[in-house]
């Protein structure tokens, strides 16, 4: 199985991303709504004006290379978010920033060419261009910026072989398999060397088998490029997968940030905590977790398993021998070990109700 890109965390890297007082209410004078409310209004305020709170009040920041993964149920708002993050929607109040610049106020002209030139997006409806085949599509955006034709072609056929389509240059998109045209989509996102990439469910449209690949797929990605990337998914086992930390939404409103593990074991909520009940605690609980301290080391036997790895993924060898097992940190010194009754005990227990 392709694991996640390590890196420094978020905490520990620059901010690329930041959203501060973020409101998005579509209906008639939103904005005066909002003045007349101080920027703080409750929901049945919201209501009775007859507005629809999209995003209500989010704050929150992203690191340099951090994976950010937008969660919720149809109609929390994920999608209008992001796209307020983009200025893609035009958010009614608050500041959207992109290394400390705020897109709210960047004139239009500055901001069509910040999108040219550093955010790539991918979104769950392929939107090829039919006519064109994978080279054109993928350099089509290049094309846009006013590349000539020998530059563009290059970038396209290098960040094709990137996404493993090299060989299909000259097909068109139906001729591919809808795995291949998600490739081709991610691939004509990437042709402009974005510094933070967008992708609203660019997976959920594929395939169970399909959709595994692809996410080995954006994990080699990201373990080549680094980017910053805000990611939309109802999945939570794909969340788990991808996610540095995960932002849970209900009706506009950001219930709860936190790395998986904190949002599995520790819901700020009542609904984060319904939200995740069901979700399998070996995939998200790491193995610092529940590892014993140094003082058991004299049992323990054989080469050490990472302190940040799954249960999932060590489950297997802690049963395959009889001893503890040694856990290392991130530089290689053994912090604890892993008993086969601690492991036991994630994997028969039931999901609090």
């Amino acid at each position: 199985m392709r694991s996640k890109p390590q890196a420094d965390p978020p905490e520990q890297r620059q901010i690329k991303l930041a959203c501060k007082g973020v409101w998005k209410l579509f209906g008639p004078d939103a904005r005066r709504f909002l003045e007349q409310h101080d920027y703080r209004p409750s929901a049945a305020q919201i209501a009775e004006a007859g507005l629809i709170g999209a995003v209500q009040d989010v704050t929150f920041e992203i690191a340099d290379g951090e994976i950010f993964i937008i969660m919720g149920l149809s109609g929390s708002g994920k999608s209008t978010l992001v796209r307020c993050m983009s200025r893609l929607i035009e958010p009614t109040a608050g500041e959207a920033l992109f290394d400390g610049q705020d897109l709210i106020k960047t004139p239009e002209k500055e901001l069509i060419e910040l999108r040219r030139h550093k955010m790539g997006m991918v979104f769950q409806h392929f939107a090829l261009l039919p006519h064109l085949n994978v080279l054109q599509n993928v350099a089509f955006p290049l094309e846009i910026q006013g590349v000539d034709r020998r530059t563009r072609e290059q970038r396209a056929r290098e960040v094709i072989e990137l996404v493993g389509l090299g060989g299909r240059e000259q097909y068109y998109p139906r001729e591919l398999s809808g795995g291949q045209q998600q490739r081709v989509g991610i691939a004509r996102s990437l042709s402009v060397e974005p510094d933070v990439w967008f992708l609203d469910e660019p997976f959920s449209a594929l395939d169970p088998l399909i959709r595994r690949e692809m996410q080995d797929e954006f994990l080699r990605l990201q373990n080549l490029l680094r980017k910053t990337i805000v990611f939309i998914t109802h999945d939570f086992d794909e969340a788990i997968r991808l996610a540095d930390r995960i932002a849970i939404m209900k009706d506009g409103i950001i219930e709860q940030i936190g790395t998986p593990e904190q949002v599995v074991t520790a819901p700020a909520t009542d609904y984060v905590k319904e939200f995740t009940k069901e979700v399998p605690r070996q995939k998200v609980l790491s193995v610092r977790s529940i590892m014993s301290d140094g003082s058991a080391l004299a049992a323990a036997s054989g080469e050490p398993v990472s302190s940040s790895a799954r249960i999932e993924t060590v489950a297997a060898r802690v049963f395959d021998q009889e001893t503890p097992v040694p856990v290392a940190d991130a530089s290689g010194k053994t912090v604890g070990v892993l008993t086969r009754d601690a492991v036991i005990e994630v994997l028969v227990r039931r999901p609090q109700t």
